[in-house]
């Protein structure tokens, strides 16, 4: 990618649409549109005399026949987007009008952007950080409101406060070992020392408190995924069916019907949750039963939460009281299935539901958003929820940090223990971009949609 061509992409979701919005970026832009568009009134005679900000009606001409008459806006930077000067070209939605609108705007100078190079340019212009620019993905793809909220906070600098902060306050403790390092006739005092100290485990709380928000944010991204287990003919495939509405899984009296786990996306009181159905749980010399059964404890193994499920009606039996206290350490739920029949067995903390009836289905989701951000750690900041690479590169930082205040307390070289602060000052600098390499920024582009 070469960021002084001039770029151009379908911005809206392809297919017919009321609108459809081309995106044109770059040095050469307003030149480029304006090749291709005859404004409306004699205001204006090109786009390059029209203010920005502003916009115009105007026909697309191509091959001097007019295809379709649209909406011009002019950007020009940095009061734009990529900070670059910018025009976006509002056509009718069809399929065919918007592809010669943007077949138009290639003919004439653009060439097409690859997926997420507009954000790209608008890191690379200093538009926004790296947290900024992955929170609009974040955004784009946020399927609760709460993971709305934390994108949108994040794009605001929410993050970026935090860790450039951070940064700031490790800089003037590296500036205070150097200045030492440079007059080694000058030792270091033992206030000195303590008041580093105090400093470096300020930050290494910082830094672990972000690392705490990580798996808030991964199910903020992903979805808590949450494995529903029990014995057969309990209701596991009723309780899936009945939590995401719809007829997902097949439901029989035969036991055994589910051989395979079934995931499917769903939201249960504002949170993003997969759950993943499975084979019953029971002794079998069934090979392919076996194989579901493995499956099961594979996805059970996987799970942020389980939903056991238990026939109320009937008695436990040996097996399932073992599985009962197999799962007994993991974040789970017990859910007390056909209530609507006479309940035989009964245990504290369970849920009595009838996938049937639906009774009891409404107490049961409560249960679970509680459950799932009981355990799990939360920022004190709304917007601040760490993605899997922030993760990595903090855990780096953290690492370094502690190594810089073990060899500051057992009087190591002070070079030496510049050089850790300076591994994770650079691990740090890498949550904003501060350091980043092609690779990276590939990595994260690329799962970008095309035109944003």
């Amino acid at each position: 990618m070469n960021p002084q061509d001039t770029i151009a992409a379908l911005a809206t979701p392809v297919g017919n649409g009321g609108i459809a919005v081309i995106r044109v970026s770059g040095r050469e832009a307003i030149r480029v549109a304006d090749i291709c568009v005859r404004l409306a009134g004699a205001r204006y005679s090109s786009l390059i005399t029209v203010p920005e900000r502003t916009a115009l009606l105007a026909q697309v001409i191509r091959n001097k026949v007019s295809i379709d008459e649209v909406l011009v806006t002019v950007f020009r930077g940095p009061r734009s987007f990529t900070a670059e000067d910018t025009v976006e070209i509002a056509c009718h939605g069809g399929g065919l009008v918007t592809r010669l609108v943007l077949e138009t705007v290639l003919a004439n100078g653009a060439r097409p952007a690859v997926p997420g190079e507009f954000t790209l340019r608008a890191y690379l212009n200093g538009r926004m950080d790296l947290t900024q620019a992955e929170a609009v993905a974040d955004l784009i793809h946020a399927r609760t409101e709460r993971a709305l909220l934390t994108a949108r906070l994040q794009m605001s600098g929410s993050l970026s406060v935090r860790i450039n902060s951070l940064r700031d306050g490790l800089l003037s403790v590296l500036a205070h070992i150097e200045a030492h390092i440079d007059f080694p006739d000058e030792d270091i005092q033992p206030d000195t020392v303590v008041a580093l100290l105090a400093r470096l485990k300020k930050a290494l709380k910082e830094v672990e408190e972000l690392l705490r928000t990580a798996d808030e944010g991964r199910i903020l991204k992903e979805g808590v995924r949450v494995a529903i287990i029990g014995p057969p003919n309990a209701g596991k495939s009723s309780l899936l069916n009945q939590l995401l509405g719809q007829d997902r899984a097949i439901v029989s009296p035969i036991a055994g019907t589910t051989r395979d786990t079934i995931e499917e996306l769903s939201t249960i009181r504002g949170t993003s949750v997969v759950f993943v159905d499975t084979a019953g749980l029971r002794s079998s010399e069934d090979i392919l039963e076996l194989e579901g059964i493995r499956r099961s404890r594979e996805a059970a193994d996987a799970a942020d939460l389980i939903l056991h499920v238990l026939d109320g009606s009937i008695q436990t039996g040996i097996y399932d009281a073992a599985l009962l206290e197999e799962f007994a350490g993991r974040t789970r739920i017990l859910v007390i299935n056909k209530a609507d029949l006479p309940v035989v067995i009964r245990w504290e903390g369970g849920v009595e539901v009838s996938c049937r009836t639906g009774l009891g289905l409404e107490a049961l989701k409560e249960t679970i958003n509680r459950v799932i951000w009981s355990a799990i750690p939360t920022s004190a900041d709304a917007g601040v929820a760490i993605n899997s690479r922030h993760r990595q590169v903090l855990e780096r930082a953290s690492a370094a940090l502690g190594q810089t205040a073990t060899g500051l307390s057992a009087g190591l070289t002070l070079e030496l223990v510049a050089f850790e602060l300076r591994v994770a000052l650079g691990a740090i600098g890498e949550v904003v971009g501060g350091t980043s390499t092609d690779d990276l920024l590939d990595s994260i582009f690329s799962q970008f949609c095309l035109g944003k």
